[in-house]
Formats: C-alpha cells, structure tokens, sequence
C-alpha cells in the first residue's frame, strides 16, 4: 500500500544516494596520481631500451628460442622467490627514504659484471639483481606509508614485478594496471589466507609458488627483453651497466605509481580512486 501511495519513493531514494558527492581528490593528490597514472601506463621497459640504444628494439625478446625462453622463466620464479625470502628481511623498518639511488648503484654494478662475463651470466646474477630491486620497491612501499611488517605488503611489493610484463605494443599489451591487479587478486587473497594460517611468508606454500608462477611469467618477459638485448651485438655498446639501469628505474618508477595509488585508496577509498585514475587515463589518451 505504501508503493501505491508514494509510487517514487523508491526511484527517489535510489536518486538521493547517488546524489551524494564522492570524496574530491585533494590538489596535490591528483597530481600524485596523475603521476602514477603516467608511470604505470607509460612507456615499456623495451620503449625505455629503445630510446636508449636509438633503434626499436621491441620484439627482441619475441627472437629467443623457446629453451631460452623456458630457463628464463624457471629462473625469475627462482629469483623471486630467493627475493622474498631474503630482501624484506633486511629491510630497515624505521625511515621513509626509499633509497632507490643506493639500489640503484647496486644493481647497476651487478648489471656492469653480469655484462662482463657474457649472456650466461645475466641468469647467473638475476636473483641478486632481483633482491636488490625487491628491497628499493619495498623501500617505496614505506615511503608510502604501507606497514613492511604485514605479508600483504610483501606480496604488493612483489606484484611490482608483474606490472613490468607487457611489450608497449597494441597486440602484447595486457590492458592497464588494474587489469593486472584484477588478474592476481585471487591468488593474492589465496596466499594470503595461506600466510595467516602458517604464521610466515613461506615462499614453498602452494599458494604462494602460484602466485609466484604468475607474476614470474610477467616478470619474465622483461628479463628476456633485457636478455636478448646484451645478446644482440650491435646493441652491446650500450652496456650491462646501462641495461641495468633502466631495468631497476623501470620497476622503481612502476614501485612509485603503484605504491601511490595504494595509499590513497587507503585515504579516499579504491571506488574513488579507481575513477579519477581512468578519468586521468582517458584525459592523457593512454
């Protein structure tokens, strides 16, 4: 009887609640996030590599063959996982400079020897390469305020090596950066509960090696890039040293943009956020 009498009431209680204004972004937020937006969906790692060696250099990483391709997607899952177990460890809990210059050093030198010794060695010094970038991105992550004592700040920071994994072009890229959230966000959740119930982030967890499968794969593509790159000989005047640079700026720039985000969805909610970051998105036409 009370829809007969008032027949709107529904439609206009339905109209109140969306006429209740989102949250604005504060000034200086949405420039933080348009520089997120700007470092996640940017350039490609092989963009980076190209503008260096001045020659496209895109589907370089497409020319391995596939045992190549197969060792190198055993040893970035190796490589993460020996990350995880060791980089977070020795991570110093207090301060909030992420000291990316310092790992950027690091890596640069393990990159310069790796370089030295020929294409077989790069594998050699990948996990070293990769728990110095885990350490910069978890460095980040503090600097962001996320808490480097919660496992889930852990497996965030390994995410990072996910969002490096696409090839810049029309046909390889695997949609934007909430995609790839999206496409890990179960078996975040599963390792998770899978973490909670051992006490520990034990990296040989079923759910944790999937995990670690996943973004491996990803992180992988990068690696062959960057593999088939110091392969190339016209390209080896670059240097092992300066492949590596870019490889550690890449993932500390994705760390940044990621690690932003997250914490202004802690302040303005993931819905709000998630908006004006596609609206930053469509406006930039990336």
């Amino acid at each position: 009887m009370n829809q007969d009498l008032h027949p709107h009431a529904s439609l206009a209680t339905s109209t109140d609640r969306s006429a209740v204004p989102e949250i604005a972004l504060s000034e200086e937020d949405r420039e933080a996030l348009r520089q997120a937006v700007l470092a996640l969906e940017g350039p490609s790692y092989v963009a980076r590599l190209s503008s260096l060696a001045g020659r496209p250099i895109e589907l370089l990483g497409l020319a391995l063959p596939a045992p190549v391709s197969e060792v190198i997607s055993k040893t970035t899952q190796a490589a993460l996982a020996r990350a995880l177990r060791y980089a977070l460890k020795t991570i110093p809990k207090e301060g909030r400079d992420p000291e990316t210059r310092i790992h950027k050093a690091l890596a640069i030198l393990s990159g310069a020897m790796g370089g030295a010794l020929g294409v077989s060695a790069v594998l050699a010094e990948l996990p070293i390469s990769t728990t110095i970038m885990l350490r910069s991105i978890a460095r980040i992550a503090g600097s962001e305020g996320e808490d480097l004592e919660d496992p889930e700040t852990a497996l965030a920071c390994l995410q990072v090596f996910a969002l490096g994994g696409h090839a810049g072009s029309d046909n390889l890229h695997e949609a934007g950066y909430f995609a790839v959230r999206t496409a890990m966000a179960k078996s975040v959740t599963h390792a998770l509960q899978q973490i909670a119930g051992r006490g520990v982030v034990d990296e040989s967890a079923s759910a944790i090696v999937r995990l670690l499968a996943q973004i491996g794969t990803r992180f992988g593509v990068v690696v062959s890039q960057k593999v088939a790159v110091q392969a190339v000989p016209v390209l080896g005047a670059i240097g092992g040293a300066a492949i590596n640079a870019a490889f550690i700026d890449h993932f500390q720039t994705l760390a940044r943009g990621h690690f932003t985000v997250r914490r202004l969805e802690r302040a303005y909610g993931k819905g709000t956020v998630r908006r004006a970051y596609d609206q930053i998105r469509a406006a930039a036409g990336i």
